[in-house]
């Protein structure tokens, strides 16, 4: 990959990559360092990136960054929750995506970037396994769950307008 085709890359699959990560993150800052992040490290390996795979080859990179995002906030806040006592706290009323969003954030990070990838980006299932490191066949299980846990939550009698 040259110069140049990196910075077609950024120029194409920025707000993509952007907008993949924001929506599992939920976080505007944390959003933007693993993109940064994922360009920086596209760019020092982007000699040995082809041309035609820099899409693929930024997503992955980006996915992963999130993962390991997610596992080091989780045990934060495991840590944190802990020692502190149960809170009860009243559900306001919602709108559908503010439920959509939750049911989504009920996910474990795979089967949320995956509904992600799939939904959201459009990717094939193909290129979601390329991107998170999954064969074809554990991809489309994993979203088939993911798909029929999100059906479960939504059409709870708590969900429904």
């Amino acid at each position: 990959m040259t110069e140049t085709e990196y910075n077609e890359c950024v120029v194409s699959f920025a707000d993509n990559v952007y907008r993949f990560i924001l929506k599992n993150l939920r976080h505007e800052e944390d959003s933007r360092d693993i993109v940064q992040s994922a360009f920086e490290k596209l760019w020092v390996s982007r000699k040995g990136v082809e041309p035609g795979k820099g899409k693929s080859y930024l997503f992955t990179i980006a996915y992963h960054q999130m993962i390991d995002h997610l596992r080091k906030i989780k045990r934060i806040q495991l840590k944190d929750d802990f020692g502190e006592g149960t809170r009860v706290t009243e559900r306001p009323v919602r709108h559908l995506k503010k439920i959509l969003e939750e049911a989504l954030a009920r996910l474990n990070e795979i089967q949320r970037s995956l509904v992600m990838l799939k939904d959201y980006e459009g990717y094939s299932y193909e290129e979601i396994g390329q991107i998170t490191g999954l064969n074809e066949s554990q991809v489309k299980v994993y979203l088939h769950r993911a798909r029929l846990q999100l059906r479960n939550y939504l059409v709870s009698s708590e969900n429904v307008l």
